[in-house]
């Protein structure tokens, strides 16, 4: 709804100049007959364009607030620049025919003109006409960013002054007539002032000429790309800003940026941070936003997340990480799930471009030892209601929680769960433990307590213990 008010405001305005200058041409043209002045001739012809273009405007207009389609999916908003960019050449036409009829009657020929009060006070009249058409058309430009309206604005602001300079030659030529102050030589007046009009046509054509043409050539506006870049770069998740392309056409603005973001972030953070990066710009400009991400290493990555990211990058999990100096040298370990069907070949030469590629990352010859477990798919039936399992355990919880003297952390172990599954006994259970505990010394406590168990009941394949505060169990 808003989009079609918008549209109707703009053809209302535009439809409004069209008949503004039909009744300014129709009184220049009138004007000229009467009086044969140079001046009203640049006038008519001035205006006569103006006709043209407030024309070309209006058909621009209803064309360039078109939803974008098929074949113009940016849409249609470059008809306003294209049409701003014609009323220029025409501007042009008229100022380059009015200075050569100036010179030609300064220097070869001289032309009657018969001022009167009636044609000074019709062009007082237009003056004003041009005034209220120029405002009304200029609100409008502004409240809807349109190029057209903006032009034909533009050009009627010059009409005022050009017409108040034709006035002067005029009002000139009307006092150097023999029955008042006798003086021929004031006739000169009148094609000064008509170079006067077209010194002013081909100053303000040529600064609307060169906005259109840089709309038309999709150049940037005046500092609203590094504003873009500055507002970008402050975001979190954004490393940097690498490039930023901005296009308008028409009202319409189009960004493309491309930000760096860390290499180790998930997809979803990714693009939380696309978004965030979207609604900044629009806070700054409404907006078409496309954001390119490129992973790239944070200043002063630590090791471990560089070889998170260079597994990730191959599409590999991994677990179990760590790293220590032996004799010297840099020594990882690392455990590596791959596909349970691969053959032993295979997950072998995925370790192995793994290896070389944490010698990369590390900038040395560091020792690296991957152990190999496949990464499971199969989600088999496991039991759990024989009564031996829920003796077993009973035997557990009552074990672990007989060991909270030795384990100060420990304050309660509970939810015990024991199962069968493919013939392999696995274990879960739950530790409370004091919330403000390190999580390095939370996990050393739980697979101390997990050898624990498993030596005292070696039937026990797997155990897993889930720590959490003891004010959340």
């Amino acid at each position: 709804m808003k989009a079609a008010a918008a549209t109707h405001e703009k053809k209302v305005a535009a439809l409004a100049s069209v008949g503004t200058a039909v009744v300014l041409v129709s009184l220049k043209v009138f004007l000229t007959v009467t009086t044969g002045s140079l001046g009203i001739l640049s006038e008519a012809l001035h205006s006569g364009l103006d006709l043209i273009a407030a024309i070309i405007t209006y058909l621009s207009v209803r064309v360039s607030d078109q939803p974008a389609d098929a074949r113009h999916l940016y849409g249609h908003g470059k008809v306003e620049s294209f049409s701003a960019f014609v009323e220029t050449g025409l501007l042009l036409v008229t100022a380059l025919y009015v200075i050569y009829e100036a010179f030609a009657r300064l220097l070869f020929r001289g032309v009657h003109i018969q001022p009167s009060l009636l044609a000074i006070g019709l062009l007082v009249l237009m003056a004003f006409l041009d005034v209220a058409r120029s405002r009304a058309l200029g609100r409008v430009a502004r409240k809807y960013s349109s190029e057209a309206l903006e032009a034909d604005a533009l050009h009627f602001s010059t009409d005022v002054w050009s017409t108040t300079v034709v006035i002067f030659g005029i009002a000139c030529a009307w006092l150097g007539k023999p029955d008042r102050l006798n003086l021929p030589w004031l006739s000169l007046a009148d094609p000064i002032a008509a170079l006067g009009v077209a010194g002013m046509i081909i100053w303000v054509g040529s600064q609307l000429g060169r906005r259109t043409l840089d709309a038309l050539l999709d150049a940037a506006p005046a500092g609203l790309q590094q504003r873009i870049a500055d507002a970008v770069n402050g975001l979190e998740g954004v490393l940097g800003t690498e490039r930023v392309r901005v296009r308008r056409a028409g009202r319409h603005h189009f960004v493309d940026v491309t930000i760096s973001v860390p290499r180790t972030a998930s997809i979803e953070q990714v693009h939380a941070t696309s978004d965030a990066v979207e609604r900044r710009i629009a806070e700054i400009v409404p907006a078409d936003v496309v954001v390119h991400m490129e992973p790239r290493a944070p200043t002063g990555e630590h090791l471990f997340d560089a070889i998170r990211a260079t597994a990730q990058r191959r599409g590999l999990a991994i677990h179990e990480l760590s790293a220590h100096q032996l004799d010297g040298r840099l020594f990882v370990e690392l455990h590596l799930e791959v596909d349970e069907q691969l053959s032993l070949r295979e997950a072998h030469r995925r370790a192995t471009e793994l290896e070389e590629d944490i010698r990369r990352e590390a900038n040395s010859d560091a020792d690296v030892n991957i152990h190999i477990e496949p990464q499971g798919t199969h989600i088999p039936d496991a039991v759990q209601s024989r009564g031996e399992m829920k003796e077993l355990s009973r035997a557990v919880e009552q074990h672990i929680n007989s060991l909270r003297r030795e384990y100060h952390e420990l304050v309660d172990c509970h939810e015990v769960r024991v199962r069968q599954v493919e013939n392999k006994i696995l274990v879960s259970c739950h530790c409370a433990m004091e919330g403000s505990l390190p999580i390095t010394q939370v996990h050393d406590v739980t697979a101390a307590l997990e050898g624990r168990v498993k030596e005292k009941f070696p039937q026990i394949f797997r155990v897993t213990i889930h720590p959490e505060p003891v004010e959340e169990s």
